[in-house]
């Protein structure tokens, strides 16, 4: 692939705001001056560590280390190469890339053609919904009360009968066939390629950045033998297990939601009728059950940081609905937000809710909403007969276990005290079975986690890494890492010859001293990005510390303060150097004759000494 002009790779980066980039998938706020931050997308974690500088265009994760610039962030998060995100970046701010060899973009291959196929197929199921062929489809959509422009909000399409109608207009585009196959978007049969999709109702599946990266379809016809709902295979860049239907539409409103609030879905329609009803958090799994994966988006998404939150997973009344709900219950300690169940009358589900009583219901759907603790307890209780001790006592401990699942030590009492008035029994002896009950779990787990031998003091310190926890608190390191910090973050909008002179002698800390000798060496630290290549050329094992340097939000109320105690740590750092020349020019006069040479030449550079830190103190 022809190499892309470092002149053009500079400019696409100067003028994309990672914050922009990192915000479409993870949920930022504010962490102080010029500093964002949000739950790591790189590991899982309860509280955020995730921090993003738009400034610098740089981001560190405290909690797992991991840092880089705009490109690193995609390449990581979409696992593309340099190059494809270098072209994705340049096209979403409508730049032309040169390559090397004086051409324009290439075409492209990997992962960027199955994105492009994706929405070639999209488009193209669209128009087809428009067609004769579709009145089937459009009939199925009228009859659950979704209108054109319904369906054009969703970019519901239609994909025709026939054999191969989408393989030869997108042939006609110039994808090829293993292309097509890759994508998803054809199977292979013993009568050769032929269209996966064929007289059904697509659904476009977008990740959270709105690219389309597969379908889902649903069978319209009678000769149609395959299953109700038909989904795109697995492929590279589709990964159901990780895919929330209706998550690019409904992220900001979840983000920016007061609590925040998920409303998880069973179906395509359902999210449409939610979305249209005024629910527009609403979102739904694609083909799989609601997962470990599907958390980590979602918790990304809101800022799931503390207890504010809600997800509210709505399921239909049949035993079907009533066990999803209780596998997702078996996850809901992975959330900090509270998590609800809603249910709504007779069983309905949301489309069908809507289509009978109207958006109104559907919106009071989540005045109903239980806690889904309760709701997994009264589904445990729905099996015995409380009308008997036995009943009572088989309740009892089929309920406890849920109970004791509990880690909220203010929770777990008031739900011991539900339990025991759903089943009429002494809260005593409710609260024994739930402490035995939780017992049984620990050892449980004691017991799938085998022991691991503790390492040494001395193995523990080889590895250790250098951190801004683990520097000495004494006075030189504190103003040291202050200034390094105040250069990495501000140095660009300080005097310049005053910060080379704070750094211009050597630190004692071997760790702060490695940061200082490459920031000492940056020949332009006015340019933009200048901070962030200073890190990256960081020798091991410090580099790691000098992106903390530049992540950690400065103690400042703004930027103004920021840059005003920057200087001012430039100034001390400066009369620091100088008294301790001069302390060090103090033991060198007593050894030297004072009518000598020497003597003179120490006393002359004394009294520079004095007049130059008279000057810098009066600055």
């Amino acid at each position: 692939m022809a190499r892309i002009r470092q002149a053009d790779v500079d400019e696409v980066k100067s003028r994309t705001n990672i914050a922009d980039i990192v915000g479409e998938r993870v949920a930022l706020k504010s962490a102080g001056v010029g500093s964002l931050k949000g739950l790591c997308p790189f590991h899982d974690e309860k509280s955020p560590s995730f921090h993003v500088r738009p400034q610098v265009g740089y981001y560190h994760c405290f909690g797992c280390g991991e840092s880089g610039d705009v490109y690193s962030f995609l390449r990581e998060m979409d696992h593309v190469s340099f190059t494809e995100a270098v072209e994705r970046l340049a096209g979403r701010i409508g730049y032309t890339l040169n390559y090397e060899d004086g051409g324009t973009a290439p075409d492209n291959s990997g992962r960027s053609r199955l994105y492009a196929a994706n929405s070639a197929a999209a488009e193209f199921f669209r128009g087809q919904l428009l067609t004769s062929d579709a009145e089937t489809g459009r009939r199925f959509l009228g009859e659950r009360g979704f209108d054109a422009g319904a369906a054009a909000h969703f970019g519901v399409g239609f994909a025709p009968r026939g054999w191969d109608g989408m393989l030869k207009a997108l042939t006609a585009q110039g994808f090829t066939r293993d292309e097509l196959l890759a994508a998803g978007l054809v199977s292979q049969g013993q009568r050769g390629v032929y269209d996966r999709f064929r007289g059904r109702l697509v659904w476009p599946i977008r990740d959270v950045t709105g690219q389309t990266i597969g379908f889902g379809a649903r069978k319209l016809f009678d000769d149609d033998k395959g299953p109700k709902y038909l989904n795109t295979p697995e492929t590279v860049i589709y990964k159901k297990a990780q895919v929330l239907y209706g998550l690019d539409l409904a992220k900001r409103d979840i983000a920016r939601g007061d609590p925040r609030r998920v409303v998880v879905v069973e179906g395509y329609t359902d999210v449409m009728a939610c979305h249209l009803a005024g629910i527009t958090t609403a979102v739904a799994t694609c083909g799989t059950a609601f997962g470990t994966e599907h958390i980590k988006v979602l918790r990304r998404i809101m800022g799931d940081d503390s207890a504010s939150g809600e997800v509210v997973f709505t399921f239909d009344g049949d035993e079907a609905g009533q066990k999803a709900a209780l596998r997702a219950f078996t996850e809901d300690d992975r959330f900090n937000a509270q998590t609800f169940v809603a249910v709504a009358p007779n069983g309905l589900d949301p489309c069908d809710l809507r289509l009978q009583r109207g958006d109104a219901a559907v919106r009071g759907l989540m005045d109903t909403k239980v806690p889904m603790f309760e709701f997994a307890i009264d589904r445990k209780l729905a099996g015995f007969d409380l009308a008997t001790v036995e009943g009572q006592v088989g309740a009892l401990r089929a309920a406890a276990p849920i109970v004791a699942e509990i880690r909220d030590r203010l929770l777990r009492p008031g739900y011991e005290r539900v339990l025991a008035r759903r089943l009429g029994m002494d809260p005593t002896e409710v609260r024994a079975e739930v402490e035995r009950a939780a017992r049984g779990q620990s050892q449980t787990q004691a017991r799938r986690e085998p022991a691991q031998a503790a390492p040494t003091d001395a193995a523990s310190a080889a590895v250790a890494p250098v951190t801004l926890a683990s520097l000495p608190r004494t006075a030189d390191v504190v103003m040291e890492r202050g200034a390094l910090m105040g250069a990495l973050q501000y140095g660009h909008q300080v005097d310049q010859p005053m910060l080379a002179r704070a750094l211009e002698v050597p630190f004692r800390h071997p760790a702060l001293e490695a940061i200082r000798e490459v920031i000492v060496a940056v020949p332009d630290r006015t340019r933009v990005g200048w901070a962030m290549d200073a890190v990256n050329a960081v020798r091991e094992p410090y580099r790691s510390l000098a992106g903390e340097l530049l992540m950690t939000p400065f103690p400042a109320r703004d930027e103004a303060g920021a840059v005003a105690s920057t200087a001012d740590l430039c100034r001390r750092m400066v009369l620091r150097n100088l008294d301790r020349e001069k302390n060090e020019l103090l033991g060198a006069v007593q050894r030297v004759p004072a009518d000598s040479d020497g003597g003179r030449a120490l006393r002359m550079r004394m009294r520079d000494l004095d007049i130059e830190r008279q000057r810098f103190t009066e600055s």
